[in-house]
């Protein structure tokens, strides 16, 4: 049987993807507990503005359903710049990664508040410079990758 040897630093990338699992656990979590609060049956995504002005909790539901499909809308592209980047810089990329789930924690914790402004707090604020941060060092790493294979 042979064995798989990882790259230095591949533990930790696989830690940092591990941590985008369980944000999405806790915000699908919040999504049902709002969704049960709020009597909107599936397979409606959000609850309409006559639920939402007779039940606070309906408007608690479509914050948390909009945090995470805000998650979901931005997570294939954290993937695609953490597994790239991971290629030459595992542990920035871990590190960016994981700083990126725990802010998106902040984000959903914001939104629920029932005032979607909130959502942009001292925590999440974390997420932009993390998000642009992958995409240029996801860009530099590869730019690096080819220059290299070209001999340049």
């Amino acid at each position: 049987m042979s064995t798989l040897v990882l790259p230095a630093g591949a533990s930790y990338v696989a830690g940092a993807f591990l941590s985008t699992v369980f944000l999405l656990m806790y915000q699908t979590r919040t999504v049902g507990k709002y969704r049960g609060r709020a009597g909107v049956e599936y397979p409606r995504a959000y609850a309409d503005k006559e639920e939402m002005k007779a039940n606070p909790n309906a408007v608690l539901f479509n914050c948390a359903q909009r945090a995470h499909q805000n998650t979901l809308e931005n997570l294939p592209m954290l993937l695609i710049g953490t597994a790239i980047t991971s290629l030459k810089y595992p542990h920035a990329a871990a590190a960016a990664l994981t700083v990126w789930s725990i802010s998106r924690v902040g984000y959903t914790v914001g939104y629920t508040t029932g005032t979607p402004k909130k959502r942009t707090n001292a925590l999440s604020v974390f997420q932009y410079p993390v998000g642009y941060g992958l995409l240029l060092a996801s860009t530099y790493t590869v730019v690096q990758l080819v220059r290299a294979e070209l001999n340049l």
